[in-house]
């Protein structure tokens, strides 16, 4: 795709990203958002996300992201950026159903591709990593290639997942260039927690269980104990992948509630399961080794459910009937 033909003659574009959004929804946003104000300024852009964690407020243009979905607007264009789904951009996806044109740019493997114009490149570390190869490198801004930093720092987590390619390291290395301030990005936004953020990540660790003969490892909070703490949703940001560091695991389940009966499931693999296709049979998606979902019912019906999936795969005699 050429942005700047698919930009051509455009006066208003919406920039949308997913529910809840992370650091790559956040840094791919505010990246191209930043990009398109500085070389296209008479191409009105507007910028639609949930209340981003307070993390991410070190970026330029966080107090220019609208957080109100209610004006109705028909815009010439629509970007809808990390969103596996058209379900994923929530209240922002009446602006993609009244747009002239809709333009998706994804990095999820279960994107079938429900824009008008699809990059979808499910080997990519991150939209933010897609976003930078769509833009004119010479014309980058410094808070483009900061935003895009944090993008692709978050989902590779700081360059340690698979998704790493040798590209990844050298986009990473093309924003540094723009001067980019790399040790407080990754210090300030991935590595450093408040106290309650480690309080409740400490409980989470303490109440895990293992399944399987160790093979799967769980975890989970409830709305009475993020009320206990005073944490909110973001701030379980990375519990999932803590638990999946523990030795001799093959996947991760983390859980939270987000209303009764109802949970946020957060799944990792290291490459026997593949919880994309766990997390698409409930209504989600992502990637085999990094996916997610939400599920009714009560907390043991839910682990029950995602783990009777994760055994079959992990049982070689299944492999040929998974989901």
């Amino acid at each position: 795709m050429n942005l700047t033909t698919e930009l051509t003659g455009i006066r208003s574009a919406a920039i949308v990203g997913h529910l809840r959004p992370d650091g790559d929804a956040v840094g791919s946003c505010l990246g191209l958002y930043h990009y398109l104000k500085t070389n296209m300024p008479r191409l009105e852009v507007t910028v639609y996300l949930e209340e981003i964690p307070e993390t991410y407020r070190i970026l330029q243009g966080c107090e220019e992201i609208c957080t109100d979905f209610s004006e109705d607007r028909t815009y010439d264009v629509l970007l809808a950026l990390d969103c596996a789904d058209k379900g994923r951009m929530g209240k922002s996806i009446k602006y993609f159903d009244s747009a002239r044109k809709t333009i998706c740019i994804d990095h999820h493997i279960s994107n079938t591709g429900f824009a008008d114009v699809n990059e979808i490149h499910p080997d990519a570390s991150s939209t933010s990593e897609i976003v930078l190869g769509l833009l004119d490198r010479s014309r980058i801004p410094k808070a483009s290639a900061e935003a895009l930093y944090l993008g692709i720092v978050h989902d590779t987590g700081v360059f340690r997942h698979s998704c790493t390619a040798p590209s990844t390291m050298e986009a990473a290395a093309e924003l540094m260039r723009k001067g980019v301030d790399t040790s407080r990005i990754i210090n300030e936004t991935y590595y450093d927690k408040t106290y309650h953020q480690n309080q409740i990540l400490g409980r989470a660790l303490l109440e895990s269980i293992l399944l399987m003969d160790g093979k799967i490892i769980f975890s989970a909070v409830r709305m009475k104990e993020m009320r206990f703490y005073g944490v909110a949703p973001s701030d379980l940001d990375g519990i999932v992948q803590i638990l999946m560091s523990t030795k001799g695991v093959e996947a991760a389940i983390f859980l939270y509630e987000t209303a009764p009966q109802e949970y946020k499931v957060s799944m990792r693999s290291r490459g026997l399961v593949d919880v994309s296709k766990i997390a698409s049979f409930f209504g989600g998606g992502g990637h085999k080794l990094a996916a997610g979902c939400t599920m009714q019912g009560n907390l043991y019906d839910v682990v029950n459910n995602v783990t009777y999936y994760m055994e079959r795969q992990l049982q070689p005699e299944e492999q040929e009937n998974l989901l």
